[in-house]
């Protein structure tokens, strides 16, 4: 067999269409929450592919579950449908309000038919015009032309305009706002418990509640975008049971699958029969590849010691993290739920972000940004206590470079 063809980083700019910007190094094996990159030189992750790697590199359920799958079907198109994912979807309806479920491939996939199924009720509703959806400023929910319509950051859509339109932004956490701008035109609203790009800002619960109340009103379908926020993220499940607000829409994606792509839309026996046959569809969604490793990865997930382990692993991460900053006063806040973690930088430090990572990951450490002004930690959430302590002295010795 010919050995593989060699590559370096710089080929990254070479082949590759420049929507992004990788780090210097590139990594080549992980397993739990560290990987080696080409120097064999090893990273504690504290990024975690951002928020997907559930159960870090390389994880026993996930690899059984893929290489045991593999053996046996990989694809059959949406002709016919395959054991895995029925077993998949049994476990998300029965551990979640839902009654019905739309696989698909990513986070932007599943928000896509969120929306689709809002305008396709909305049509259905008989109410002349009912096509509006009220979103979030900050918001992010994909990067397809609707949803990065529907994410409230306009330096992500601007250079596409034309943009699809009927979509109102108001301020995030502003019952008020949105109170303004709900009417009977309304077919959605899609929201985040907590914005993760928007620099991992808590909705709180009664902003929630009011948007529950106002949907309710005006019979509009209230949309969770719980891509990041779902599977054992928060310490819950989802976050939407951190609440008492019952969505009746759920996006899920990221961690859903520990690495493996999938994405899926839960919805109730109420909405579900918009969507007849042929109103959307999908090549690859509900494979059974990803359907295999993503039941297994969230049979894993969805236990009390995993989800307990989470939320006493926030509180190891925030006393960490305060101790360090006693020290070096860079953060203003810490914040989030769970293990998705955002610090958000002191004034004096502002759009410094973007430094503090690659700092970091000189010092052997993976994290990520939320911003120019919050740096955010993603990592597993079974990351030992050891891994978090050896990330917490690289990130120690990163921020001393700010200091300076």
């Amino acid at each position: 067999m010919e050995q593989p063809i060699s590559v370096t980083r710089s080929n990254f700019n070479d082949w590759m269409v420049p929507v992004f910007a990788p780090a210097n190094f590139i990594p080549v094996r992980g397993e739990g929450s560290r990987i080696w990159d080409q120097e064999n030189k090893e990273y504690i992750d504290f990024a975690g592919g951002i928020a997907v790697n559930a159960l870090g590199h390389a994880h026993p359920v996930a690899v059984n579950a893929l290489t045991e799958q593999a053996k046996k079907l990989w694809h059959v198109g949406n002709g016919y449908t395959n054991e895995p994912v029925l077993r998949l979807a049994k476990q998300l309806t029965e551990n979640t309000f839902a009654d019905k479920v739309f696989f698909c491939n990513s986070g932007a996939e599943a928000n896509e038919a969120a929306l689709k199924l809002a305008r396709k009720v909305g049509l259905d509703s008989g109410v002349a015009g009912k096509s509006g959806i009220v979103a979030f400023k900050n918001a992010f929910h994909g990067r397809t032309l609707f949803t990065v319509s529907a994410g409230g950051q306009p330096k992500y859509s601007q250079d596409f305009a034309p943009l699809p339109n009927g979509i109102n932004h108001v301020a995030f956490n502003d019952l008020d706002a949105a109170k303004a701008v709900i009417n009977e035109q309304t077919c959605a609203v899609i929201v985040e418990p907590i914005q993760g790009e928007g620099g991992v800002i808590p909705a709180n619960i009664e902003f929630l509640k009011g948007l529950r109340a106002l949907c309710d009103e005006f019979g509009a379908l209230l949309i969770f975008d719980e891509v990041q926020t779902g599977v054992g993220r928060t310490g819950a499940l989802y976050a939407y049971m951190n609440t008492s607000v019952i969505p009746d829409v759920l996006t899920t994606a990221k961690a859903l699958g520990g690495g493996f792509p999938v994405g899926a839309m839960l919805t109730t026996d109420k909405y579900a029969p918009h969507f007849s046959v042929g109103t959307h569809g999908t090549t690859y969604g509900g494979n059974p590849l990803a359907s295999a490793v993503a039941g297994a990865v969230f049979e894993f997930i969805n236990t009390p010691e995993v989800l307990e382990g989470v939320k006493h692993r926030h509180q190891y991460f925030l006393d960490a993290l305060n101790t360090l900053n006693a020290e070096h006063q860079i953060f203003e806040e810490i914040r989030g739920q769970g293990l998705l973690i955002g610090c958000v930088l002191k004034a004096e430090y502002a759009g410094k972000a973007k430094d503090i990572t690659t700092w970091a990951g000189e010092e052997g450490l993976l994290a990520l940004i939320a911003g120019p002004d919050v740096v955010r930690f993603t990592p597993s959430l079974i990351i030992p206590e050891q891994d978090i302590d050896e990330g917490i002295a690289r990130l120690k010795r990163a921020l001393a470079k700010l200091a300076k």
